[in-house]
Parts: structure tokens; C-alpha cells; sequence
């Protein structure tokens, strides 16, 4: 008896266009992480120790008195570094240096620019950074996703539209990029200075990715 031969039925791979979507959302910022110490350099080691000691202790009950509980005032960094000069390729011993670094969170970034001068009034001689933040983050990048989202779907209509091609209503796939991020607003060191410090943040940038792939017909 005869078989005729089996046929298999080839599926074609789908038609794809791929289109990468980004959002970008500005927030205004509702935290503010002020970074602020003591540095202090003595040839003794143990005079520089003591005197950081003494100066760490006196901005605490300067804070603690304004309000500030001490549980908010946290330690980031207490390092000891020799210092040397340098002479005709000859390493000299000059001193030693100890800092002693703090951290607080403002939730009132309006305090910001007076809990700065407290801190320096209180004895505070580095304050190197003060970062601004936003609370809620996750909500706000929900936001930039769907920002992403729309985004890359305009791109894919775009696409479709300009070749002539039918384009899928639903993806094929949908994929969160990994770009995702914050810009965050900073502001570098701080002279030491008797004038009240004025601080005006701007507008944080969240920004998300998405990666999505459509199907279309001819």
C-alpha cells in the first residue's frame, strides 16, 4: 500500500516591529539628606581624636536643643588619615587628620538652609553634601512607566504608519529596561560662612525604560 509522503506545516515567524520607550517625569523633591562632620588635623593623634570628640558632641547638644532628636543624627564615616608633604621625593610626616561624618533626613526642606548654619554654628567645618529626594518613589515611577509605555507605542504607530503595515493593538511582549533612574539634585561643599545659607532645590528627574514588541500585517 502507498503512503504518500507527510506534510509539515511550517508556521513563518511573526512579523515584529521592536521599539525601546522612555519616560521621564520631574518631581518636586520632599526630603533632603544633609551630610555634615568634623575634620580635624593635630600631630598628636590622640589630641586630634579628643578635640573631634569634644567638637561631634557639642553640635549633638546644639541639634538636640533645636529640636533635633539625637536617635535622627546618624554616624556615615570616622576615618584617621596621616598626612604627609612631600620634599625632594622625601615622604614627611606632618600631622594626622580625624573626621568624623554625620547624616540627617529633613522631611521640611524648607529647614534646610537653617539646620545648616545650627550645624556650622555649633561647630560643624565640613558639610559636603546635601542631597534632595522624593518619598514616595515608587508612585512616581509607576508614572514614568506608563510615560515609557506610551512612549514607545507612539514610536511603533510611527514605524507602522511611515512603511505602511497594519500594526497589532496588543504587544507581543513588553520588558522593563534596566535604565531605570533618579537623577537626584545634590549640592556640593559648603564654605563655612556667618551668612545665612539660602537653599532652593529644583525638580527631580525619575526616568524609566520599557522594551516592546509588536506584531503587524502587511
Amino acid at each position: 500500500m502507498y503512503y504518500p509522503p507527510a506534510y509539515r506545516t511550517v508556521k513563518s515567524k511573526p512579523k515584529v516591529i521592536k521599539v525601546t520607550g522612555e519616560g521621564r517625569l520631574s518631581v518636586e523633591p520632599d526630603r533632603a539628606e544633609v551630610r555634615f562632620g568634623v575634620s580635624v588635623e593635630r600631630q598628636a593623634l590622640a589630641e586630634a581624636q579628643r578635640e573631634n570628640a569634644n567638637m561631634v558632641s557639642a553640635i549633638k547638644k546644639g541639634l538636640n536643643r533645636a529640636g533635633i532628636p539625637p536617635e535622627e543624627i546618624k554616624t556615615v564615616d570616622y576615618s584617621i588619615y596621616p598626612q604627609h608633604d612631600y620634599n625632594q621625593g622625601k615622604k614627611h610626616f606632618r600631622n594626622y587628620k580625624v573626621e568624623h561624618m554625620l547624616l540627617i533626613t529633613l522631611t521640611d526642606i524648607d529647614r534646610t538652609g537653617p539646620f545648616v548654619d545650627t550645624v556650622v554654628q555649633n561647630g560643624a567645618n565640613v558639610v559636603p553634601s546635601i542631597t534632595f529626594s522624593v518619598s514616595d518613589y515608587d508612585h512616581h515611577y509607576r508614572q514614568s512607566l506608563t510615560l515609557a509605555i506610551q512612549n514607545a507605542r507612539g514610536k511603533a504607530e510611527t514605524i507602522a504608519k511611515t512603511m505602511g503595515l497594519q500594526l497589532e493593538k496588543s504587544p507581543l511582549s513588553v520588558a522593563e529596561g534596566t535604565g531605570e533612574e533618579v537623577i537626584p539634585i545634590q549640592t556640593q561643599a559648603f564654605a563655612v560662612s556667618e551668612s545665612p545659607t539660602d537653599i532652593q532645590p529644583g525638580a527631580l528627574e525619575i526616568i524609566s525604560h520599557v522594551i516592546i514588541e509588536y506584531t503587524y500585517t502587511v
